[in-house]
């Protein structure tokens, strides 16, 4: 699959502080590989969207948008019912953007370092009314959206740092220098998503065969062999604390049929789904 750069996929500019587009297609896409260069607001217009990233795995709808930091994600855009196209509008602003701004308003985070890379957020009608005006910037000459821009993107963080404080803020400028550690927050944050080797390599920054050698470095186990005893492990926990049938969860553990399941199964736990229920 061929991995999509943002925003230098949408536009030859790629040098510029901020960016906007009105991005809609008719197409969806499943798991796109997409490497973010610059930090990222996805205001969801119509449709819906799920995102994978190191840290976590977030899907909404229209009544939210997303905060995205720079780096690798999977992205998952469905259409809506309503429409023929999905509609996001991306505004795209650089690190140093976002420097520039903590330096302003003289910004300090005293709690923790917060290593989150994507943030989802509700609207309102101040964000709504927000949103508005960058579709109406959208539609002016490059040079004044340039200025305007700046201002709306000032405006944005204000007021997301009065409603959900500076965490966030840091967050997008925390470095992942620990090259071992952002590589054991994505398996662990994905260890229960159906995700292929492949993506989970994009994810942590590393070839297919450096994942491989990483992992069994790490975990003392193959991929395969480690990610199955996972979910084998949840469909337990959903057997026993949460009343379900194993038909109800074979395909949510990553099992094509039902019987697979319970033989896989049979073969960690010495019972049946259904015995291990029971007693």
């Amino acid at each position: 699959m061929e991995i999509i750069n943002l925003p230098y996929n949408l536009t030859t500019n790629e040098a510029s502080t901020f960016q906007i587009f009105d991005y809609q297609t008719s197409k969806e896409c499943f798991n796109q590989m997409v490497s973010l260069k610059q930090n990222t607001f996805s205001f969801l217009i119509e449709g819906s969207k799920q995102v994978h990233s190191n840290t976590k795995t977030i899907s909404i709808r229209k009544s939210h948008f997303l905060l995205m930091k720079t780096g690798h994600c999977l992205m998952t855009e469905k259409l809506p019912n309503t429409s023929d196209n999905y509609r996001s509008i991306l505004f795209f602003f650089s690190d140093k953007a976002l420097l520039d701004f903590i330096k302003k308003y003289n910004l300090q985070n005293y709690k923790n370092q917060n290593q989150e890379s994507i943030y989802s957020f509700e609207y309102d009608n101040f964000l709504q009314t927000f949103v508005n005006g960058l579709i109406d910037i959208n539609r002016l000459k490059p040079e004044l959206q340039t200025k305007l821009l700046e201002l709306k993107f000032e405006e944005l963080m204000i007021y997301l740092k009065e409603i959900k404080g500076v965490d966030f803020i840091f967050s997008l400028i925390s470095s992942f220098n620990d090259r071992s550690q952002h590589f054991i927050d994505t398996v662990e944050t994905n260890k229960l998503n159906k995700l292929t080797i492949k993506e989970l390599s994009f994810l942590s920054n590393m070839s297919v065969s450096t994942f491989k050698r990483e992992f069994e470095k790490t975990f003392n186990s193959t991929p395969s062999k480690w990610f199955q005893d996972k979910r084998l492990e949840h469909s337990a926990f959903l057997l026993k604390n949460k009343s379900k049938r194993p038909s109800d969860i074979f395909e949510e553990v990553g099992y094509e049929n039902l019987s697979n399941f319970i033989q896989a199964f049979k073969t960690k736990f010495g019972v049946t789904p259904k015995q291990y229920q029971l007693n």
